[in-house]
Order: structure tokens, then sequence, then C-alpha cells
């Protein structure tokens, strides 16, 4: 059986390259929805439905795992994901996300004034701030900021583009941060510019580097998932729409 990614459009491509990387024994299926990317402007019922249509492909195309390379779609239909659709229909599949992986690392990395960039979705959900309340022993404030205009840059390869307006906006930004998210998988390909710009003055997590050592530390605590994990070293890609490049 497959390790299964998700993602709106192609920025989950960066989640899968980077686990394949660290993982190349295992066989790979990425199901990329281009033809409803971004899913940041769409209703928390629009984000669900899409995301059950992507997940369900996955399932009948053998991933026993699916990873949703989405943060918009983590934050809003994860854990709904889990506890209804996944118990009834898949009980014996799992589905992981993006948030508390990221949670997880900027807690090790000492953080007190992280700063979240990502969809307006994900800003507005404030999912990052309940998953981090929950593990953090103290009370860290996360300020956010939506940069809805980057992942259209982002999936027409305009990425310097992307990354001149993601400067403009840190720019102008008014508050002090010491660590900075990009809560999108899209931003993963800004990384080297962010860390150009704001690597002197704050850790930045990119979920390209966080999730491929989350993963393999998940598969150790459950040796019977990974036994039944197929390891072909094959690699298929689905995209929903006609028009898209990779």
């Amino acid at each position: 059986m497959k390790i299964g990614f998700f993602d709106s459009g192609l920025g989950g491509l960066t989640i899968m390259d980077a686990v394949r990387a660290a993982m190349p024994q295992y066989d790979y299926y990425y199901y990329g929805d281009t033809a409803h990317v971004p899913y940041g402007d769409k209703t928390e019922a629009e984000v669900y439905e899409l995301t059950k249509a992507g997940v369900t492909h996955l399932f009948e195309q053998g991933a026993l795992i699916v990873i949703i390379a989405c943060n918009t779609a983590s934050a809003e239909t994860l854990r709904k994901l889990q506890d209804t659709f996944l118990v009834e229909a898949y009980p014996d599949r799992r589905i992981l996300g993006m948030i508390i992986p990221t949670i997880e690392t900027l807690l090790a990395a000492g953080s007190t004034k992280p700063l979240l960039i990502g969809t307006k979705r994900t800003v507005d959900s404030g999912k990052y701030q309940i998953e981090l309340d929950k593990v953090s022993e103290t009370h860290i404030a996360l300020q956010s900021l939506a940069t809805p205009t980057l992942v259209p840059y982002l999936e027409a390869k305009s990425s310097n583009k992307a990354c001149a307006e993601l400067t403009q906006l840190l720019h102008a930004y008014a508050h002090p941060f010491d660590a900075l998210i990009l809560g999108c998988t899209h931003y993963t390909i800004l990384t080297d510019c962010v860390r150009n710009q704001y690597g002197d003055q704050c850790v930045v997590l990119s979920q390209d580097e966080i999730i491929p050592t989350k993963l393999q530390e998940y598969l150790s605590r459950h040796p019977t998932l990974e036994h039944a994990l197929t390891k072909g070293r094959n690699t298929t890609c689905y995209y929903s729409g006609a028009s898209h490049t990779i």
C-alpha cells in the first residue's frame, strides 16, 4: 500500500519530494486538486467536500496513509475527516496533517514570538493557536498574517514575484517575531528567499523540512502500518484539472 499526498494544487509536491528523498523505498501517490485551486477563498463546506473527494481518490488507489499537504484543508477539515469520514468509510486507513508537526517543531525551537503566514482561511481558523495552546506549558500568542496573493503567483511559477510580494508584506509588518511559520505548502518554494532576508533575526519553519522527520517518527511508532506499506519506489501523480504545468 502507498503513502498518499493531497493538496489543493501543486504546492504539496515539495512535501512529497522531501519525503521521497528521506524515504525512497516506499510507493507514493499524489493528488493535486488543480481544478479548484486555491482553497483559501472557499467556504469550510467547500473545502471539506473537495478534500474528502481527494482523500477518497487516494484511498481507492491504494493509499494506506494520506498526508493532507494543504494547511487550509488541515485547518478546516482534518479533524472532521478523522473523526467521522475515516471511522465510517476507511477505519483501517490514516489521515495526517501539517499543523501539529509544525507546532511541535516551533516549540522545540524555543520561540516566544512566532508569526504565521498563510491563506486567509488558515489564519482565520485559529487552528494553529488552538493546537499551540494544547501542547505548550505556557501561553504563546501566535501572530498571524494572511498572505492570499502568494499562492496564485506560485501556482503560475512566478516565484520571483511571490518573493518580492512577501518581502514587502513582512517589511510592512509592525511587530517583532522570532520565528516565521510558512503555513502553506506552496510557501516552501520561498524558504531561501525568506532566510536570505530574515534568517539572522528569526527561525524560518518550512514544512518540507519538518514533515519527513515527523513521518519517519510516526511510522516507527506504528510498525504495523509501516510493514503494510509497499516498497517498490514508484510514484504516481494525478491532477483534477486539465490545465496545469509540472
